[in-house]
């Protein structure tokens, strides 16, 4: 996994927005589905109530200043074998994503941006 750590970084903005949500709901975890629509965005949910299984890959656990613990990220391993090639950048951007992520009734919703990596 150390590896891939450095292939998920959070905003500035997405960073901010994790330590709001952090306050308010306790560790926090993110999971990246293969689903249409808002299943293709990370999902911000309170850590463990998203159950993963062998279907997923643990990408990294973000440290993010201000937060006592690392926040996962997740993603599905059919998702993962799309962009294993890419740096994935968490951003927040406005408009409504999921209700199922913990940042819907914020107005904002968190998106996946990437980067090409070179292949090792």
């Amino acid at each position: 996994m150390a590896d891939e750590a450095s292939r998920v970084e959070l905003t500035p903005r997405a960073a901010e927005l994790v330590r709001r949500l952090r306050a308010e709901h306790g560790p926090l975890m993110f999971h990246q589905s293969g689903g249409c629509c808002d299943g293709s965005a990370p999902m911000c949910y309170p850590d463990g109530e998203f159950r993963t299984g062998g279907s997923d890959v643990l990408l990294a656990e973000l440290a993010v200043e201000g937060v006592d613990e690392p926040v996962t990220f997740w993603m599905s391993r059919s998702q993962y074998e799309a962009w294993s090639h890419t740096r994935l950048i968490v951003d927040v951007v406005p408009g409504r994503g999921s209700g199922f992520s913990l940042e819907a009734p914020e107005g904002v919703r968190f998106l996946t941006r990437s980067r090409v990596v070179d292949a090792q």
